[in-house]
């Protein structure tokens, strides 16, 4: 993944991968938590220690996490821990990679309008967090990723190790 940047280097890497298959703990299988674990948790690590040498002093690394880490819901074991795996992951990266001036932080977004909310979460409970929310509304992916670029951006080189949870005041 990482060749076509191994000569120049890298600026950025964000991690936005992600599954949230609902399932109460009761039906979960050791494969089930192998799949959810493999996109949500190992995939970003791995890609994180690939990314980590050919980042230039005072890149960064964003991951995408969610609100269910502080918020759990019904069914979402998996989701929930293996995103919580991803925000210690970061908060270690922030760590070994600040002598670089290489910043890592968590965006953790709220209910977001996307296809992944939608097959995950019904309808009621949308509206229901919706009304919840400080500002009355889920979010769109477009705030979610202006948060994330602020954080690629040179007006964010002193905040790293931070977990950002733009929930439009779901969790306050």
């Amino acid at each position: 993944m990482f060749a076509p940047v191994r000569a120049s280097g890298l600026d950025i890497l964000v991690n936005n991968a992600g599954i949230a298959p609902a399932a109460p703990l009761a039906d979960l299988t050791g494969a089930d938590f192998d799949h959810v674990m493999a996109v949500n948790a190992r995939f970003p690590l791995l890609a994180m220690r690939e990314a980590s040498p050919l980042l230039r002093d005072g890149g960064r690394i964003i991951n995408v996490s969610t609100l269910n880490t502080v918020l759990p819901a019904p069914g979402l074991a998996l989701y929930c821990a293996s995103k919580a795996a991803l925000e210690q992951f970061t908060a270690v990266a922030a760590r070994e990679l600040g002598p670089r001036r290489i910043t890592v932080n968590t965006v953790s977004p709220g209910q977001t309008d996307t296809d992944m909310l939608h097959a995950s979460a019904p309808a009621d409970a949308i509206r229901s967090a919706s009304a919840l929310s400080a500002l009355g509304r889920i979010g769109t992916p477009d705030e979610v990723a202006a948060v994330i670029t602020w954080l690629a951006g040179p007006d964010a080189t002193w905040i790293t190790g931070q977990n950002i949870r733009a929930t439009g005041g779901l969790l306050l």
